[in-house]
């Protein structure tokens, strides 16, 4: 269908296929990234480990208040003196649209740093995560010019302005699940808007983003634009965000790691904050769904995707009674099959777990909720073979009942529970969450009902007939209560990079 809508003069790109690698063999970026360098730090290392495998790869330096105020220091001066903020627009998008084709000429070295130590397996990487980086810093390219302040109407011989400008540094905290397009999230709308810009990674996931920052200056980014800062989140993320400088904060992470940073805003500089918290979300199928088994594979990505190391994971499946049977039997027949993989293969396509810590939080979820009554229809332990691995299997619980921790608690990880309902007011009262709301998909045929249900459901993205994000960046993200506050993509998260100064000026 695409290709009758292309011009003859346009071809599909060609992607080659990815190969194997030797995570031994990868070329690791490691230290500080300050002002157009790489810096090694002197505090304590942290040890970094493959999550495929286990193993030690790497030492991190972990940046203190000194170290933070380095790089935040730098990165002011850099946006007062260099002109970033004050430059034409249209240059800033320049730099932006460099630095994307720059991504994608390195695309493979930037896939293989992601998969090494991450949950992104290297055909995912390669195929899904560095285009899509691309693609977002683009996106945000294109609206550095395209955004400007409003005339606003006074008196006949007043002129009232509303101007944008830049807030100077914003500190930014990525996590670890998708490290690369989450740091284009942040560093695309705050460097477009004409600020400087300080990211911590995650101390799991450090070292694609030291990659990214050296091919932004490689792009045209003035030295000291885009620092990074490597450490854990309660010393360094801390420290960048209780920084005077900092002027604004975006963060990406749990609910309650949230409330923290949300709190030193407050007491340091009552400075803006973007959060993407935590999620519970729901899939809410109604007996017309559809065709089941294409509703069932949508359920089961939805829920499985990085091994449901995602905030917006579909891990909640609550089902009307007419098509209950089939569609969990279908979702189980689909969970059954999952291969898993070390993330540096290139026929991998089910990925382990962060970290042993990790690993152990979803395994005590699924026990104790089965402790608690509920009852496993497939998975519920760790896939044999696989040494220090930390695969665990697709599992999914039905018999649940309120206050069961699989059912209330963020997991992160694959693990689905199933609720069955009978009319539509008892599905959208079970889609509920006390806490969470940040997605949700509702899956059927009737428009109305479909409409009635996103009305009700408190979450701030709705997919219908779908579950996930596409490349459509147009479209912001962000959720509802513990969920977050502010959006991510689209015009909201570029807007949200500056403050509007109010003018009136008598004739």
């Amino acid at each position: 269908m695409l290709d009758t809508l292309l011009p003859k003069s346009v071809s599909r790109p060609v992607v080659e296929a990815v190969q194997d690698f030797d995570p031994a063999a990868v070329n690791i970026p490691s230290g500080h990234y300050i002002s157009g360098r790489l810096v090694p730090g002197d505090g304590p290392a942290i040890e970094v480990r493959r999550p495929s495998d286990g193993q030690a790869y790497a030492d991190l330096p972990e940046a203190g208040e000194t170290g933070v105020d380095v790089a935040v220091c730098d990165a002011s001066t850099a946006q007062q003196q260099s002109g970033w903020g004050e430059c034409p627009p249209r240059e800033r998008g320049a730099v932006l649209r460099r630095w994307a084709d720059l991504i994608m000429e390195n695309r493979l070295e930037l896939a293989q740093l992601e998969a090494l130590g991450s949950t992104r397996c290297i055909s995912e990487a390669y195929t899904g995560e560095v285009p899509f980086t691309a693609e977002a810093i683009r996106f945000f390219a294109e609206c550095a010019d395209k955004y400007s302040g409003d005339v606003l109407p006074t008196r006949s011989r007043s002129l009232g302005m509303l101007m944008p400008e830049p807030y100077g540094v914003v500190g930014a905290i990525a996590p670890w699940n998708f490290p690369l397009s989450m740091a284009s999230w942040k560093c695309g709308p705050a460097l477009a808007a004409g600020n400087a810009i300080v990211l911590k990674p995650s101390e799991l996931t450090p070292f694609s983003t030291v990659r990214l920052a050296e091919l932004a200056l490689e792009a045209g980014l003035p030295p000291g634009i885009f620092n990074v800062v490597q450490g854990s989140g309660q010393v360094t993320g801390a420290a960048l965000v209780r920084h005077p400088l900092v002027r604004k904060v975006s963060f990406t992470g749990s609910t309650q790691t949230g409330k923290s940073v949300m709190t030193d805003a407050a007491h340091h500089g009552m400075k803006p904050v973007t959060l993407e918290l935590g999620g519970k979300s729901p899939q809410l199928v109604f007996n017309d769904a559809g065709d089941v088994d294409t509703v069932a594979q949508r359920i089961t990505r939805g829920f499985m995707a990085n091994a449901g190391q995602a905030c917006v994971a579909g891990t909640r499946l609550i089902v009307q009674r007419g098509i209950a049977e089939a569609l969990i039997a279908a979702v189980v027949r689909h969970a059954r099959v999952v291969v898993p993989g070390v993330t540096w293969k290139a026929n991998s396509r089910f990925a382990p777990l962060i970290s042993q810590r990790q690993a152990e939080k979803v395994s005590a979820a699924v026990s104790n909720t089965v402790a608690a009554g509920a009852e496993v229809l497939c998975g519920g332990s760790f896939f044999d073979g696989f040494g220090g691995g930390f695969f665990y299997q697709p599992t999914v619980l039905i018999g649940l009942q309120a206050g069961m921790t699989a059912l209330e608690e963020e997991v992160f990880g694959p693990v689905l529970t199933v609720q069955i309902f009978d009319d539509e007011e008892e599905g959208i009262a079970l889609a509920s969450h006390s806490v969470y709301g940040l997605a949700a998909g509702v899956h059927t045929m009737d428009i109305g009902q479909a409409m009635r249900a996103t009305r009700r459901i408190a979450a701030g993205t709705v997919w219908i007939n779908r579950y996930g994000r596409t490349t459509d960046f147009i479209v912001p993200t962000g959720g509802f209560n513990g969920s977050g506050i502010g959006k991510d993509l689209g015009r909201q998260a570029f807007e949200a990079n500056l403050r509007h100064k109010s003018v009136l000026l008598d004739f």
